[in-house]
Order: C-alpha cells, then sequence, then structure tokens
C-alpha cells in the first residue's frame, strides 16, 4: 500500500480496494482514496475564525516596531484578549449550531468543535496570565481564580437552581453548591448560603458563624492593596493556625459538611480528591490547592503546568498565533530547528500551507508566508503555482500579489497561462496583452500569427486599439513588430499618407521582418498604391518590390522561409503574379520618366 501527500494537504492512497463493489480489481485499474488533513477550512464558521484572526495578526507585526516597555506589554495584552475574543465568538456561534442540529452525526461533530475551541480558549488564558500579563505573585491567584471562574460556569446554573427553590438550605444539592463555592474562592458567596443554613438549622448557626468568620478573614492580596508579600504571607499563617486550632478544638465535629468545608480550606489533598467529582478538570484542582496552600505563588513555579500546546485545530492555527504572539514578548528566541527556521516560523508556514488548500482562504495565507523572513519567500513561490486559476478574476488577484512581491517567474508563468487560455478561446486580443506581459517572445509570435491569419481570412483586423497602443512591446518579437508596422501602414493609407504608406510596406519586405508566407498579402496591398495617377514608389523602390515577386514566383527560398512552390499551381495566385509585374512595369516606365524630367530640368 503507497501514500503520498497530493495538492491541497491531501493524503493520496492508491489500493485495489473498491468500497462499491467488493469484488477483486486487477493491479491495473487501482482506485485512489483521499484522506483531507485540512477539513477545518471548510467549516463556515471556522473561516470566521480564520479571517478575523488575520486581521489581528497582521496587525501585531505591523505594529512590532512601535512598542516599547509598558506600553508594549498592554498592546500585547490586548491583541491576546481579541484574539480570545474571537475564539470564544465562534464557540458559541458553533454551540448554538450544535443545539440546532437535527442529525445526531452533526450534532456530535459541532461539540466536538466547542470542545477543542473552549480548550483553546482556556489554555490561552493561562498563557496569557502567566506570559503575556506575566502577573507578579499575589494578584497571579486573582487571576487564576478568574480563569477557573471564566472556564467553570456550571456552578451559575447550580446556584440559580438552589436559590430559586422555596427552601434553599434543604435543597439535594445545597451542600455541593456551597462546596464548589468554596473550592472556587467565591467565599462571600459560600458565607451567604450559610447564613441561609443557620437561619434553617438553629443547632447550627453556631458552626455556620464561626466559619463564615474564617471565610472573611481569609487574607487576599487585592488590587488595591498596598501590603506587601511578606505581610500577606504572616497574615495567611495566623489565619492558616486559627483553622487548624479550630479543627483540633472539634469545633465542627457536629457538621462533617461544615467540618470538610474547614479542611478544604486548609488545602488538604485528601479532602480534596473527595470532592474530585466538583472539581470538573485538572485546573480547577490546580487553582483550589493553590489557594488554600500557596497564595502566593510565582509564574515561574507554574510554568510546567503550560507545556499544554498538543490540543489545536488539525490545521495548527491555535499553535501558531498562540506561538507568534509568544515570541512577540521575547519567550521563544532560543526554540531554533535544525532547519534553519524557527518554531514561529515553522508553525506559520504549516498553517500558511493549510489555508492554501482552499479556494478563498488562500489569500490569508500570503501574509503568514509575508511574515516568515527565512523560507516564507520559496514557500510562497510554491504554493502559489499550484493556485488553480479558475477564472481571470482570480488570475488577476494572484497576478498582483506577485507582481508586488517581485515574483517574476511566477508572474511570467501565470501571464502565460492566462495566454494560452485566451487562445483556445479565440480571444486574441487578451492573449496578446498577457504574452506581452508575460515578456514571452515565442507565444507573442504565435498569437501575431493567428491575427494575420484571422485579416488574410476576413480582410480586417480585430482589437484595433491594443495594435495601435503597442509601443515599445511590439520589439518583444519580430512577428509582433511586423504586426504593428503592418497595422501603422494600413493607418497610414487611410489618412492618404500615399508615401509614408509606401517606403513603410518596402522596409517590411526587404528587412526580411514580414513572414515570407505573407509576402503575396504584402505586395498585393501594394496595387493600389501603383495605380495611383501620382508615381507613389520610385524607379529603384519599384525594382526592390519586382525582386521581392520573382523570388516569390520562383519558389526561391529566402531567409529560412519555407518553399512557396505552390504557387505556380494556383491559378488565382498566377493571376495575381500578372497583375502586379504589370503594374510593376508601368509604375517603372512612369517613375522612369518622372525621374529622369526631374533631372533633365
Amino acid at each position: 500500500m503507497c501514500f503520498d501527500w497530493g495538492p491541497g494537504e491531501m493524503l493520496l492512497c492508491e489500493t485495489t480496494f473498491n468500497k462499491k463493489d467488493k469484488s477483486e480489481t486487477a493491479p491495473s485499474c487501482p482506485f485512489i482514496y483521499i484522506v483531507r488533513k485540512d477539513a477545518d477550512v471548510y467549516s463556515q464558521i471556522l473561516r470566521k475564525l480564520f479571517n478575523e484572526s488575520h486581521g489581528i495578526f497582521v496587525g501585531l507585526q505591523r505594529i512590532e516596531e512601535e512598542l516599547t516597555g509598558k506600553s508594549r506589554k498592554a498592546q500585547l495584552v490586548r491583541v491576546s484578549k481579541n484574539y480570545r475574543s474571537v475564539i470564544r465568538a465562534c464557540m458559541e456561534e458553533m454551540h448554538q449550531v450544535a443545539v440546532a442540529a437535527k442529525d445526531p452525526v452533526s450534532g456530535r461533530q459541532f461539540s466536538s468543535q466547542v470542545s477543542i475551541l473552549s480548550a483553546m480558549e482556556l489554555i490561552w488564558n493561562l498563557c496569557e496570565i502567566l506570559f503575556i500579563e506575566v502577573a507578579p505573585a499575589g494578584p497571579l491567584l486573582l487571576h487564576l481564580l478568574d480563569w477557573v471562574r471564566l472556564h467553570v460556569c456550571e456552578v451559575d446554573s447550580l446556584s440559580a437552581d438552589v436559590l430559586g427553590s422555596d427552601n434553599p438550605s434543604k435543597h439535594d444539592s445545597f451542600w455541593n453548591l456551597v462546596t464548589v463555592l468554596v473550592l472556587q474562592g467565591r467565599l462571600d458567596e459560600a458565607r451567604q448560603m450559610l447564613s441561609k443554613e443557620a437561619d434553617a438549622n438553629p443547632p447550627s448557626a453556631g458552626m455556620c458563624r464561626i466559619l463564615g468568620d474564617l471565610m472573611r478573614t481569609m487574607p487576599i492580596l487585592s488590587p488595591g492593596n498596598t501590603q506587601t508579600l511578606t505581610e500577606l504571607e504572616l497574615k495567611w499563617q495566623h489565619w492558616r493556625e486559627e483553622c487548624e486550632r479550630h479543627l483540633q478544638d472539634s469545633t465542627f465535629a457536629a457538621s462533617p459538611r461544615l467540618e470538610s468545608l474547614c479542611k478544604i480550606m486548609l488545602g488538604d489533598e485528601a479532602t480534596l480528591l473527595e470532592h474530585k467529582e466538583l472539581l470538573s478538570n485538572w485546573y480547577h484542582f490546580l487553582v483550589t490547592r493553590l489557594l488554600y496552600s500557596n497564595p502566593t505563588v510565582k509564574p515561574i513555579d507554574l510554568h510546567f503546568y503550560a507545556q499544554v500546546s498538543d490540543i489545536a485545530l488539525s490545521n495548527w492555527w491555535f499553535v501558531a498565533h498562540l506561538t507568534d504572539l509568544l515570541d512577540h514578548c521575547r519567550l521563544l528566541q532560543s526554540h531554533n530547528l535544525y532547519f534553519g527556521s524557527n518554531m514561529r516560523e515553522f508553525l506559520l508556514l504549516e498553517y500558511a500551507s493549510g489555508l492554501f488548500a482552499h479556494h478563498s482562504l488562500w489569500q490569508l495565507g500570503v501574509d503568514y508566508f509575508d511574515y516568515c523572513p527565512e523560507l516564507g519567500r520559496v514557500s510562497l513561490e510554491l504554493h502559489i503555482e499550484r493556485i488553480p486559476l479558475n477564472t481571470e478574476q482570480k488570475a488577476l488577484k494572484v497576478l498582483r500579489i506577485c507582481e508586488q512581491r517581485q515574483m517574476t517567474e511566477q508572474v511570467r508563468s501565470i501571464c502565460k497561462i492566462l495566454a494560452m487560455k485566451a487562445v483556445r478561446n479565440n480571444r486574441l486580443g487578451s492573449a496578446l496583452s498577457w504574452s506581452i506581459r508575460a515578456k514571452d517572445a515565442a507565444f507573442a509570435t504565435l498569437v501575431s500569427d493567428r491575427f494575420l491569419r484571422d485579416y488574410c481570412e476576413r480582410g480586417c483586423f480585430s482589437d484595433l486599439d491594443l495594435i495601435d497602443n503597442l509601443g515599445p512591446a511590439m520589439m518583444l518579437s519580430d512577428r509582433l513588430t511586423f504586426l504593428g508596422k503592418y497595422r501603422e501602414f494600413h493607418r497610414l493609407y487611410g489618412e492618404k499618407r500615399f508615401g509614408d504608406a509606401a517606403s513603410l510596406l518596402l522596409s517590411l519586405m526587404t528587412s526580411q521582418i514580414a513572414p515570407r508566407s505573407f509576402w503575396m498579402t504584402l505586395l498585393t496591398d501594394a496595387l493600389p498604391l501603383l495605380e495611383q495617377k501620382q508615381v507613389i514608389f520610385s524607379a529603384e523602390q519599384t525594382y526592390e518590390l519586382m525582386r521581392c515577386l520573382e523570388d516569390l514566383a520562383s519558389g526561391r527560398p529566402g531567409c529560412g522561409e519555407p518553399d512557396a512552390q505552390r504557387l505556380q499551381d494556383d491559378d488565382i495566385e498566377t493571376t495575381k503574379v500578372e497583375m502586379l509585374r504589370l503594374a510593376l512595369a508601368r509604375n517603372l516606365a512612369q517613375a522612369i520618366i518622372r525621374e529622369g524630367s526631374l533631372e533633365g530640368s
């Protein structure tokens, strides 16, 4: 069995197995199956994530040079929050779609995406706290508590359910609610719940009051507080000793639930594990234990918890953008890879490659390649050559991108492809324009020949505006030069500038720029000039025309052109030759007489 990567992030598998027909198939007729690596780019909702985050990414790269000191940190935090708001918006929309899905399979797929987006936002938020805001000890724990409350929101619906009942303290989930509030550090709300228990159960009122006082006096470094970490640690140690004394004195012995809450507030690991069903995940357990055992934890002590970059969309969106942001925080300078790129660039290249697999998102990928200084240019050149140019509008977009980046070879290739398409559709003007833009002399010659052939068949030129305004572009090839000059001959003749028209016609033939197969047409064009009452061609010019006619009529090869023997067997051509000989002889006689008269006078 053979696997290979195909275009657009696809894995191609050649096999003799046919899903529809289980009969054996000859090896000479294999079946190709495609496994997509980039399925996420085809999700309508996730496309919004890609589009909106692209603007944030480009904005970050552009303001990088302006970021200094405190303003730098504030800007990076703002960028991080913008990324998270985009993730949450997509997550909410995906959740609505999952709820509304009528197909169970689709519903599960959308729910799975919601879980992934939720994990991404969770991890991003943690990295924002630890690495971007870089909260100092003390305030760090407050950020972590907010982080948990934001991502473990089941407690709010549980609180509404309990408080909405007729007798909250008798509700089945009352003690679960109080416990979760304590686990999340929401001690003011927990005290309010305990006051309801005290009112409903007078024997426990004293214990509820004591535990409530312990909750109220727990020292926490609030944002507006000016006390030092040393003062906080000292107060916290005294508070902890008071909690332990109440346990030793069996103050809560009559109420196992209250005693359990006191043990949680002491950070007792065994008690925390007993309530693991209320601790919905590892990070909830982590923050609760820190709150009640090490409230002045420093960011450096948490770094090992942030090794979580393995949760991501299959197209690298998460790790690419988060790594780029952390790189701007100057945290990843040492992470160089063995092939010359760094971690940031490697992930951005992978993400941009996935975008190029999509029919419209590829335009976003261009900017990601632009901001990869080592390998971005080469990667962009390789990917842009694989974009299918389905429409001229799309081709013009690709061409503009290449021209802006001086990608000369890609510009030439695209123009040639468009020129060939135009020729196949018999749009000669467009084909000539593209071949000139590609600076492709061979193709310009081919298109020019088609113009001349059409002229011979129809007696007139198409796309006159283009031919009349070739300018210096006509020097691209001899045939294009001839086409432009031949059209100029017709224009001079139409303006009755017969002398200039005659000189140009003769120069086209004697300079060998005109294709030999077109000589008869040029000589036929000379007939009206030869028949004018006024002598247009001088004797010397007439001799040149006669020589060209005889070369053509005798079938003598000239300048590598094909043999013209067919003229001798064609009655029409023979008649033309005789008419031209007669007209040239008459013009020669008139020219000699006229020139002799001028000399005699």
